[in-house]
């Protein structure tokens, strides 16, 4: 795959996550919201180096919202770096599937938000509806991990 694929591939990831949190459809996003996409591609910045990428990202003024424009160049170089390393899917698909102890493919919203509560940095309440809210299966009320960890991956291998 050609550095000219992986940049369309990321461009991508990088606008499906932004339009997930894009509620008022207008290219924009609240600057809070940036820690959960960026985390949402798979990458974990500290909080430092996450208020750096908001600097670079955010206009003269700083507004409360980012621009899907300023937002991508950023992103894309950030990915293209690889200086936030992502978890390698089959990993993120080992530690669902410790968590899945009968082995049935999805998670509750529940049990995964006490997961994600209680180890390493925990999210905020926040951040945890919103990312449910792109992981929940809306008929079936449960997580397919699988999905959701596919949707959250890029891959840099291919």
């Amino acid at each position: 795959m050609g550095s000219e694929a992986v940049v369309l591939e990321f461009h991508k990831k990088i606008n499906d996550a932004f339009q997930i949190f894009d509620h008022e459809l207008n290219k924009t996003v609240d600057v809070r919201e940036i820690g959960t996409i960026i985390r949402s591609l798979g990458l974990f910045p500290t909080e430092g180096e996450l208020h750096d990428i908001i600097a670079e990202m955010e206009e003269e003024e700083p507004t409360g919202y980012i621009r899907f424009d300023k937002f991508v160049p950023v992103m894309t170089s950030v990915l293209m770096e690889r200086k936030f390393r992502p978890i390698p899917e089959d990993l993120l698909l080992q530690a669902f599937e410790v968590l899945d102890q009968q082995k049935k493919g999805h998670l509750q919203p529940d049990e995964l938000t006490k997961y994600m509560t209680q180890e390493g940095e925990p999210f905020t309440q926040e951040e945890l509806e919103e990312m449910l809210s792109a992981a929940v299966d809306p008929e079936k009320n449960v997580v397919y991990y699988k999905d959701f960890v596919s949707m959250m991956t890029i891959d840099f291998d291919k």
